[in-house]
Parts: C-alpha cells; structure tokens; sequence
C-alpha cells in the first residue's frame, strides 16, 4: 500500500517515465440492486484504477461494478504498481476514480510528517488539502489498513499481551520472551518500528528484530518463531493463522483509511458517482476486509470475482 512505483514493461502503470496505458472494458453483466436505481451513470464513460496489491484490486473492482451496474461504461485501469502512479492518474484525468487510503494521502502525497489521530479529521484535513490538486475525496470507510503487531494463540495464552502497552511492559520485565519480525520499511519508517519504539517505551535490541518478507513474517508469527510480527490490519492471513492482534491503544500508527477520490472535473459532470459509491463504502470494514482478502491470498480465487459476490451478496447489484 505504501511503496513507491517502478516500470515494468506489459504492466499498467503511470509514474516518473511510466504511461498508463489502455485498459480493458469491463463488462460485468450486472443491473441495479440497492445502488444504481434509474441508471444516473448511463451516458458516463469512466475509468477505474487502483494499486496492484489484493485489497485495493478488489475495491477498484467494487467500484467499477457499481459504476456498471448505474449505467456507465468502465474502462478497467486497475493493478498500477505502487501508489504513485493511481494517484497521478486521478490528478491529471488519466484516470477517474479509485479507492485510496487517507494516511497514504496525508503523509507520502501531500508531504505531512505527523498523523491526525482522529480518522474523521484526517480524512477531512487530506480532502481539504486536495482541493487544490483538483481531487475529490467522498466519505471514507471504516476500512483501516494499518500496522499492527499480532501474535500466535499459543503466545496470546501464554503472555496474554492485548496492547502494545503491554509488549512494552513486557519488553522491559522479561525481555527474553520479546521478539519482533518486521519487514525493512517498517523497520526503519518514522510511523513504523522506531517510532512505535519511542512512543511505546518499547526496549527491544536489535538482535530480537527481524527483518523479512511480508509473507513470511505471517507464517513465522503463526509458527511462533517471533513472538509479534508486523502485519497489516485488514490482511486475510491474520483470521485464517488464527493469529491475536494487539490494539494501538496510544493510537500511535496513522490511520489508512480506504476512501473514494474522484478526479474533480469528472465529478463535477457526474455527481451522482456520491450517491452511487456511497452505500458500497459504508459497508467496508476490517472485518469485510479480512474475509475478501483471505479469498485472493489464501484460497487463490480471483480479485475481481470476490468483489462481484461480495455486491451481489450483500444487494448492491443483480
């Protein structure tokens, strides 16, 4: 969600030296349920992108779905690597909306160093920021892709660790029983490992942190080779490893809230984009979260047919 593009050839991107390039027409032969009545799409020729990582391939496909399914042609844009490269494409109209997180906005585009640590005010301080930039943001979700630390039942039992209050406590009385697996971003951010550290009064040496792959700190975490490990709030692994997360009780990380930013001119010729992408946003939480990308990441099933359920299932399209 937070790392920065690069160019591979045959892959849709835009970033420094990259072009997005055509898509491809989506064609969901979906009608409208309890979004889309009366079809205020119809006659709107949108595109749609998103990042390339499982959650946000399956939120770029929800909104796609319902932009059909209101009447609207839909060019399928989605799997840009990195973060860059959608949010260009919402800014200069190569694109016309996507789901994006607010901490991603507030930190890495609009260049703020700390976080707001109300969500409600975060997202209204990132929408009022990108006025300027000609990108509309619509009510956020409770859908909050964030940091945490978890660990497996077997160490839940045996520390019985709820908060990272209480990894730092237990850090300092039984500094044995502390160690951490974490990926190399998070190990040197500011929002990540040393920052948490400072904020917490969390002691751990450096010998007790280890860095890896994001996947593998999962399955460490459940074998209970590292007592925490770094994982993603919405992330499907942590229900399917049965894994315990610990609440930032602090509220130290920043909130990544998943929203809908509409490039502003094409909002302002098709307002209706609100009331058609609103219900959908409503609905997301880390839970919803956790059990669609657990259908990609762990029980290998397509992005976009997981959203396509998902609306159908919960009413939004027929």
């Amino acid at each position: 969600m937070r790392r920065m593009p690069f160019c591979l050839a045959g892959v849709l991107l835009l970033a420094s030296g990259c072009g997005l390039t055509s898509g491809s027409p989506m064609v969901d032969d979906v009608s409208p349920g309890s979004i889309g009545q009366g079809e205020p799409l119809r006659g709107a020729q949108l595109t749609v992108t998103s990042k390339s990582f499982t959650e946000n391939l399956i939120l770029g496909a929800m909104m796609g779905i319902a932009f059909q399914a209101a009447g609207a042609e839909v060019l399928d844009r989605t799997g840009i690597q990195g973060s860059i490269g959608g949010r260009e494409a919402i800014r200069k109209g190569d694109a016309d909306a996507m789901y994006e997180y607010t901490g991603t906005a507030w930190i890495t585009y609009q260049g703020n160093a700390e976080p707001v640590t109300d969500p409600r005010k975060q997202w209204e301080a990132v929408r009022d920021a990108d006025v300027r930039n000609g990108v509309t943001w619509l009510p956020q979700s409770r859908l909050n892709n964030t940091y945490a630390l978890a660990m497996n039942r077997a160490n839940y039992r045996r520390y019985g660790t709820k908060t990272l209050s209480e990894v730092a406590e237990l850090s300092r009385s039984d500094p044995e029983a502390v160690t951490l697996c974490v990926e190399s971003e998070f190990a040197n951010r500011a929002d990540g490992l040393p920052g948490m550290q400072k904020a917490y009064g969390m002691e751990v040496p450096a010998n007790r942190i280890t860095q890896m792959d994001t996947g593998i700190i999962y399955t460490q975490a459940a074998k209970g080779s590292c007592t925490y490990g770094e994982v993603f709030t919405t992330d499907g692994r942590i229900k399917s490893m049965d894994l315990v997360v610990m609440a930032d009780d602090k509220k130290f990380f920043p909130n990544y809230n998943a929203a809908p930013v509409i490039n502003t001119e094409t909002f302002e010729k098709w307002p209706a984009i609100a009331e058609v992408i609103d219900p959908v946003t409503a609905k997301l939480d880390n839970a919803v979260a956790q059990e669609l990308n657990a259908k990609v990441d762990v029980e290998g099933e397509d992005p976009h047919q997981v959203a396509l359920d998902w609306m159908k299932a919960e009413g939004f399209v027929k």
